[in-house]
């Protein structure tokens, strides 16, 4: 994700060139500039290009796209809020389960106070691996229990790691070190933790339909094709300009909607998963009271970029 003061408007404007999105949307915006000029070139020096159309048409098919663009980018944009805000509870409910933990486990628990810790941070590592090319299993700490060894058997490993959570609410209940109040409590939080994954795992697996999206990017290119062809005749030369702005408006704003609606990729304006989950990391284990080990501070966040 890319990290930006949003009041510095030129410092945003300086970093124009590189934003892999910013390229793209600039190399189809040059063909469609260069399309443009060679219906320049023929109207004005080889054949007169006149075509059964007029401004008001297009003014008309302007306003239908504008409206579908709208509704495609609002569709986008909550999918992508959705996955922040699911996320964002994820960081609350660790902690709370965290802070729960610390009140209920005594100072000297130091191997559930590990588990604890260790294991909620693997859950969102987990679950941040899970929603996009697979978990990475060398970022997770042993929690105890050959817990590292046995989860590549698994294929939800979210789940088991909820379900190791489980059975270890089950065995402190047995030790009389919670009670069935304080497990009903648990259970609450413990809950929110699947039914967030399940809410993540909707939103990737519910993609825009295919149908809506190949008709909004079919009609877009029938419109950049077409405008030329209605320009060229009234505004000559100028009329390559207005294509271009067109082209740069219309394409840009259905990339924008193509990039934010699956939110928990790689690409740069996606949200920042592996921050977030080092962060609920570095939580829990304070709230703990369980030093990280050394490995994984030194693991770097890599998955935003800062534009100064």
């Amino acid at each position: 994700m890319i990290i930006y003061e949003a009041k510095n408007w030129f410092g945003a404007l300086r970093h124009f060139h590189t934003s892999y999105s910013i390229r793209v949307l600039l190399q189809r915006v040059g063909y469609v500039s260069l399309y443009g000029v060679l219906l320049t070139l023929i109207d004005q020096h080889v054949a007169d290009i006149h075509v059964p159309f007029d401004g008001t048409l297009f003014s008309l098919l302007g306003i239908t796209l504008s409206l579908l663009l709208v509704f495609r980018t609002n569709t986008a944009y909550d999918r992508f809020w959705e996955g922040r805000r699911q996320w964002g509870l994820l960081v609350n409910y660790s902690r709370n389960l965290a802070v729960l933990m610390d009140g209920l486990l005594p100072d000297d628990a130091l191997t559930n106070r590990v588990f604890f810790a260790r294991t909620l941070s693997n859950f969102a590592l987990a679950l941040k691996g899970h929603l996009r090319t697979g978990v990475d299993f060398t970022e997770l700490e042993e929690a105890g229990d050959d817990q590292l060894k046995t989860l590549p058997d698994y294929t939800h490993i979210p789940s088991r790691l909820a379900a190791l959570l489980t059975r270890r609410f089950q065995a402190l209940r047995q030790d009389g070190l919670v009670n069935d109040a304080d497990l009903i409590t648990i259970r609450l939080y413990h809950q929110a933790l699947l039914d967030i994954t399940g809410s993540c795992e909707r939103i990737k697996k519910t993609p825009i339909p295919f149908s809506y999206s190949f008709f909004i990017k079919l009609f877009i290119t029938m419109y950049v094709l077409l405008i030329p062809l209605v320009l060229v005749s009234n505004y000559g030369y100028f009329g390559i300009i207005a294509t271009t702005l067109a082209a740069y408006a219309l394409i840009g704003i259905e990339m924008i909607g193509d990039e934010i609606e699956e939110p928990f990729g790689l690409d740069c304006n996606d949200l920042p998963l592996n921050q977030i989950a080092q962060n609920i990391r570095r939580n829990v284990h304070e709230i703990l009271g369980v030093k990280p080990s050394a490995t994984v501070l030194a693991k770097p966040e890599v998955d935003y970029i800062k534009v100064n």
